[in-house]
């Protein structure tokens, strides 16, 4: 295995991640305050999981999203 490989690969993957990720976030709160179903003011609980099937991963993280 080439670690540096590896390494870049990783990275790569872990940043569409954060920047998509953020995008459709943004955009539900947006469509969510916009059609009441949140005021917009809230602490929203979040969980993000990770899998990879083929190493038998499953990564969760929990925490929270302050709209205000």
């Amino acid at each position: 295995m080439n670690e540096e490989a590896l390494n870049m690969s990783l990275r790569k993957f872990l940043k569409a991640v954060g920047v998509t990720s953020q995008q459709e976030i943004e955009k539900a709160i947006r469509a969510a305050v916009a059609g009441g179903k949140i005021k917009g003011s809230e602490k929203l609980e979040v969980k993000m999981v990770l899998t990879i099937g083929a190493v038998g991963l499953t990564h969760t993280v929990n925490g929270a999203i302050e709209l205000a």
